[in-house]
């Protein structure tokens, strides 16, 4: 099942897809709700970020072969990081280039969008507390990552984390392809069969160190192909069966600063 987070007369709503069409949801898909009659072209609506987190929970390093273009050693242990919910953007908005970074790198990934509130959960569990999944963008500066002894500067300026376009229910997270694409031209491919800490892992691993709430987004890692953003480019994350996240970069006005 898909979903999309759309606004119509002012109002956030929930739907279902059904082709090109979307379907209406009472409620929202975190808690009771039911698929109305209601319906528009999938074409009309502007789509919003999928979920409205409390935190995004970040892997670094969770492939090899990033590790390796990095020249960073692989983590025992999950490497974790927060980006703020102030980053978050949706599909077509536009990721906004700081004057403060002189390296913006795409770093294109799949998201966990938790369904239920999250504490101590075992790896079998796992599945009963995700929602489904996502495309997020982490995007990053990364001559400031260098420069700085954490990644929070890096990792937090608004914009920096554009996710969906939408949330799919039936997918096997440990085996679907992740590719980004830079002004048409593919940068990255990878899939989640080479991830260091697969999906259940994490989830558990993080469920032991924080309470993940509905909404919550787990960014899984990077395959290698990470490069420079530009204004002017179009970004492009596309995963199997969930769809492609377009975003175009500008760069920072003088009123933003």
């Amino acid at each position: 099942m898909k979903f999309v987070r759309f606004e119509k007369k002012a109002l956030s709503l929930y739907g279902r897809i059904e082709d090109d069409r979307v379907r209406e949801i009472a409620g929202d898909i975190f808690s009771d709700f039911r698929v109305t009659e209601n319906e528009v072209s999938l074409s009309e609506i502007k789509i919003l970020p999928p979920c409205v987190p409390s935190k995004i929970v970040a892997v670094g390093l969770n492939y090899r072969t990033h590790a390796e273009e990095l020249g960073m050693a692989l983590p025992e242990a999950p490497l974790l990081f927060l980006k703020p919910p102030s980053a978050v953007i949706g599909h077509l908005d536009v990721i906004v280039h700081p004057h403060m970074a002189a390296q913006v790198d795409y770093e294109g990934e799949l998201g966990v969008v938790i369904g239920k509130t999250c504490r101590w959960v075992a790896e079998a569990d796992v599945p009963e507390y995700v929602a489904g999944y996502t495309c997020i963008n982490d995007v990053t500066a990364r001559d400031l990552q260098k420069r700085d002894v954490q990644f929070t500067r890096a990792k937090s300026f608004d914009t920096f984390a554009p996710v969906g376009p939408f949330i799919e229910t039936d997918i096997d997270p440990d085996a679907v392809r992740i590719e980004t694409f830079l002004n048409g031209e593919k940068r990255q491919s990878g899939t989640t069969r080479d991830l260091l800490f697969p999906v259940a892992v994490l989830v558990a691993f993080i469920s032991r160190i924080m309470t993940l709430c509905p909404g919550d987004i787990i960014a899984t890692g990077t395959p290698r192909g990470v490069g420079p953003l530009s204004p002017g480019d179009t970004v492009e994350v596309q995963i199997d069966g969930i769809g492609t996240l377009t975003n175009r970069v500008v760069e920072q006005r003088a009123q933003q600063e």
